[in-house]
């Protein structure tokens, strides 16, 4: 279409006619240029300095040079020894004794520096590797507990940035081949009859004893190679060569806040998700974000962080590729209304960030001129989004054939290439269970599910985001979203008309660019496709049963008097209600995180055990007393938080299975009993979406933000005949449950799960004798 390539061509003749002062505007560029990379230069010193500092180095310059000049008797030894340096220095023997001293002790402080740096990094990640603490109650932890965390605070030294813990990390150990199988074994009970139990032992003995030593040396030899022996693989196999449909099987959603909503206008709330994010974004660039501890102690792992934003996952034939921006080449974003898509700098020509109350009246001239452009503009053009949502090989296909060059090139770069994607829609969800449909698949064209985050705002000012899976895990994505947010809880930043409140201090906005329309170039052929896609996103979408309710009766607080774990406990209920629902058990998926070591991701926690069956037996029969029933609990809960803290220390089952999974395949291998193993359906997948995690989080149990709580998120079904549920504790009070199947099983329903699980946490609760 040639109008469309005038546009196209127009739009860059003036950027070139305002940029009249080029010369000035090179030369801030390259001074921006010249800051940026001195500070990325001062970060990765310091990250690899730490836990040592420039100021240990001046200090040990200051002493030994003391040393030199003064010569104290008690020191002597040393001091011939620092002025023998001089001889291997060969400094000209005219220079006066206090030069000659200096350079003695600069030269000699720099080694020893080095040495100091090696040294605290190795003892911090000795110190690091100790998990004893993690089955110590917080209150009743041992001497040695206590020794060892004054000693990982003491040679830690002083507060880390982003990524200074990363050298100090441990890496994730390999579990004994034995120990794996011998859980698995344990895991399989209630899940198996007695002749399949006793066909997998069989498998398992034959594989312990064959090729299962093999595969473990080259786990241990990777372990030491790499930096996480499993992480590279599961982004790689799982992700990556997964040619499933992104929506419903791999992205995932979370919500805004749960009933209060800040201001009702779309475009201010837009407006201000923007700029919250990018300032978040902004602390990930210069690093300025603290890492993560447990217990105000132990470092987490945060490279996921990186990826966060400005990235995107590009189609392959074969496998997908992740694809992280640099700063300097993603300063926009891309916002899509009733089909139109425009690039919007988040920068003036200072390169200062655009205030809300300007990036307000930007959005607010896209949502008029849409109105005027979507008259004109084809419904198949409108539809792009819906490309995303095929499985990756016909995408990517479709992507090269129709979107590698000329005009749909450049505006695919330019969303591509975007900080982030955010689709304004004049749907208006009112329900919980309304809107966690729409930020779960969208209308079926309102979501770029390639990209690493896709944020959805509502006509009713309300959103949410959807967040692509291979480049991090829902709490990185998480952390950001609650700082985005929090700042909307804790700061004014509405007016009383909802609009976004002007700079607090006096501030000069630069020249701001207007948006810029994406021109794409539909021809029948690809509007063909395009419809395909769209009806192909739709029907997909409308197999998904997802259902979202908050339990208000009662929380966290009533758990804790029954002095059971909060998680444990509804694992039990999820149990008990699957059980009450198919008379039998299912294989259950408790997502739990490994970020405590190199690299680490996420581990899974096998919450279906022989202790939580015989609870739910227990429960399913009135002949048992209360106190059995209690003591079963008990029992099954402290099985539980054992088997979770040996997940999250890398003693898992399933992540060392599949890495001996991979590692088989690549050495073409045949096992039968991995083969068996790895393909058995998850038929209840679970998580608990993290919240909290900022320090300066108030008090969430406080009642002035009991409709703020925010819902957490959720995923689609894992197994096409089971559930997905994910679950967020946000106080004492409430509990949201996100439960997911799909419309074509005729087994399964989520509303009447649901109701079964709130039954089930009901019954649990009255063992106690509560009302």
């Amino acid at each position: 279409m040639a109008e469309a390539r005038s546009a196209v061509a127009e739009l860059r003749v003036k950027e070139i006619e305002e940029g009249h002062n080029s010369t000035k505007d090179i030369i801030r560029a390259w001074r921006k240029a010249l800051v940026r990379r001195f500070y990325r230069t001062r970060n990765s010193i310091h990250n690899g300095m730490w836990p040592t500092s420039i100021s240990n180095l001046i200090l040990a310059v200051v002493i030994f040079l003391l040393l030199l000049l003064c010569e104290p008797d008690f020191t002597s030894s040393l001091n011939m020894w620092l002025w023998q340096v001089d001889l291997l220095l060969h400094l000209p023997r005219g220079l006066p004794r206090t030069l000659r001293a200096a350079f003695i002790a600069c030269i000699v402080s720099f080694v020893f520096f080095l040495l100091l740096m090696k040294v605290r990094q190795y003892i911090l990640r000795i110190l690091l590797s100790y998990r004893g603490w993690m089955y110590e109650y917080l209150r009743t932890q041992s001497k040695w507990t206590l020794l060892w965390c004054c000693m990982v605070k003491l040679v830690s030294g002083y507060q880390p940035s982003l990524y200074s813990c990363q050298r100090s990390l441990p890496r994730m150990p390999v579990p004994p081949l034995r120990d794996t199988l011998k859980k698995l074994m344990v895991s399989l009970k209630p899940l198996c009859n007695e002749e399949e139990l006793q066909v997998l032992k069989k498998q398992s003995k034959d594989f312990e004893a064959t090729v299962g030593p093999k595969l473990q040396k080259i786990l241990i030899l990777k372990s030491w190679l790499s930096q996480n022996y499993v992480s590279d693989w599961w982004e790689k196999y799982v992700y990556l060569r997964s040619r499933s449909p992104l929506p419903i099987n791999s992205n995932y959603y979370c919500f805004d806040h749960s009933y209060w909503t800040p201001t009702s206008s779309p475009a201010a709330r837009a407006a201000t998700v923007i700029y919250n994010s990018m300032n978040f974004k902004r602390l990930i660039d210069r690093e300025e974000l603290h890492p993560l501890m447990l217990r105000n102690t132990v470092p987490m792992c945060m490279a996921q962080y990186e990826r966060i934003l400005s990235t995107v996952r590009i189609p392959g034939e074969d496998m997908d590729e992740v694809v992280h921006i640099e700063p300097s080449q993603s300063k926009h974003v891309v916002i899509m209304y009733r089909g139109i898509f425009y690039k919007v700098n988040v920068y003036d020509s200072s390169f200062q960030l655009l205030c809300p109350a300007t990036l307000e009246q930007q959005i607010q001239w896209i949502l008029e001129d849409a109105k005027i452009q979507a008259e004109t503009v084809s419904d198949e053009e409108k539809s792009l989004a819906a490309l995303t949502s095929l499985g990756r090989t016909e995408w990517a296909k479709l992507r090269k054939i129709w979107l590698s060059s000329g005009v749909n090139k450049e505006s695919l770069d330019a969303i591509e290439k975007s900080v982030f994607f955010m689709a304004l829609l004049d749907l208006k969800p009112t329900s919980l269970t309304e809107r966690a449909n729409l930020l779960l698949c969208g209308d079926g064209s309102s979501v770029w599910f390639d990209k690493s985050l896709s944020v959805q705002i509502f006509g009713n000012a309300r959103g949410g985001m959807n967040c692509e899976h291979s480049m991090a895990d829902a709490p990185a994505l998480a952390h950001m979203w609650e700082y985005v947010m929090t700042k909307e809880v804790l700061e004014k930043q509405y007016d009383e008309d909802g609009s976004c409140m002007p700079p607090h201090r006096p501030f000069k906005q630069a020249t701001v660019k207007k948006p810029q329309r994406l021109v794409w170039e539909v021809v029948p052929e690809f509007a063909k496709e395009i419809r395909s896609a769209l009806q192909f996103a739709k029907k997909n979408s409308s197999d998904v049963d997802l259902v979202l309710h908050d339990h208000d009766k009662w929380g966290k607080g009533e758990i804790k008097k029954c002095k059971v774990s909060p998680d444990a406990f509804i694992q039990m209920a999820l149990q008990l209600a699957y059980y009450k629902e198919t008379k039998h058990f299912p294989q259950t998926y408790e997502a739990c995180m490994t970020r405590m070591y190199l690299w680490g991701r996420t581990e899974t926690m096998r919450s279906c055990t022989p202790e939580s069956a015989d609870f739910v037996r227990a429960m399913m029969q009135n002949s048992i007393s209360k106190n059995e029933k209690i003591r079963l609990l008990k029992r099954a809960a402290e099985v539980h938080q054992t088997m979770y803290r040996d997940a999250m220390n890398g003693m898992g089952i399933d992540r060392h299975l599949f890495a001996l999974y991979v590692a088989c395949k690549g050495l073409n291998y045949e096992s039968e009993f991995l083969e068996n193993i790895i393909h058995r359906p998850w038929t209840l997948s679970t998580s608990q979406t993290p919240h909290t995690q900022l320090t300066t989080t108030p008090d969430v149990n406080l009642k002035t933000f009991s409709n703020k709580l925010g819902p957490g998120g959720g995923f689609g079904p894992v197994s096409d005949d089971g559930y997905g549920v994910s679950y967020v504790i946000p106080n004492d009070h409430k509990f949201f449950f996100h439960v997911s199947s799909k419309r074509s099983c005729p087994h399964t329903d989520s509303e009447r799960f649901v109701q079964l699980i709130f039954d089930s946490l009901e019954e649990m609760r009255s063992l106690y004798g509560s009302e």
